[in-house]
């Protein structure tokens, strides 16, 4: 029973500190976390703005391949006729 009354008198002289907290220090801490909460929503959107760009990039290059590749299918498109001709006159 004396721990209880103990721990409920160390329970109120707290709960007595923080609701006789310095004014100053409040407003302090609070700009303290609204700068925190700024300087990650900079963060983040500077990492989306990086991932939006790492994004294009990779956009940008299956573009580039999709392009070789259709340049080659019609390369190759475009050689059949001669190759069926010279495997009809090599026969």
């Amino acid at each position: 029973m004396k721990k209880v009354i103990a721990l409920s008198a160390v329970l109120v002289m707290g709960a007595l500190g923080m609701a006789c907290g310095d004014t100053a220090t409040n407003n302090a801490n609070a700009n303290a976390n609204r700068m925190a909460t700024n300087a990650n929503a900079n963060t983040m959107t500077a990492v989306n703005s990086a991932m939006n760009a790492a994004n294009t990039a990779i956009n940008t290059a299956g573009n580039a391949v999709n392009t070789a590749a259709n340049a080659m299918a019609n390369a190759n498109n475009a050689m059949r006729p001669a190759t069926n001709a010279n495997t009809n006159v090599n026969r």
